[in-house]
């Protein structure tokens, strides 16, 4: 017994609405964090990330978590966050194989400086969305989620 085509085309139009969301906010702070701080939404979000952890550090395979990266892909944007001095790598002191990815005093600065920018942005942003017919109790209920 499958799912009814109704059912199917709920769920399609779900998910169009939630990517249409996602892509207004992220394309938003996008512009906002790269004219403000010159920053990416994704380099804003690994500082974030390491900002809500004890110690201010995560292993990489935990900042691909959080990230929604691939391994990959978080070991070639902490390489580039590295380089440009936002953040460092340190050996896990109980466990000499693992790698744990911390921010520097410069990252820390970074992100206290965007963080503003990124709120005020996703507020507006939130806000325009619950003004637009196809988006509004998505935006609701993101917000309510807070």
């Amino acid at each position: 017994m499958g799912i009814s085509d109704d059912a199917v085309e709920v769920r399609a139009r779900g998910w169009r609405r939630l990517a249409a969301l996602h892509q207004l906010i992220e394309a938003r702070l996008e512009r906002a964090l790269q004219a403000g701080h010159e920053l990416s939404v994704v380099e804003f979000t690994v500082l974030d990330a390491l900002s809500r952890q004890d110690g201010w550090h995560l292993r990489m395979a935990q900042l691909a978590r959080a990230t929604g990266l691939s391994p990959s892909a978080t070991t070639r944007l902490v390489n580039r966050l590295e380089g440009r001095g936002l953040i460092t790598r340190i050996l896990c002191e109980d466990d000499r194989r693992g790698i744990y990815t911390e921010p520097t005093d410069a990252g820390r600065a970074l992100l206290r400086a965007a963080r503003p920018t990124h709120d005020q942005v996703l507020d507006e942003a939130l806000r325009e969305a619950g003004e637009t017919p196809e988006l509004s109790d998505l935006a609701r209920t993101v917000v309510e989620l807070v």
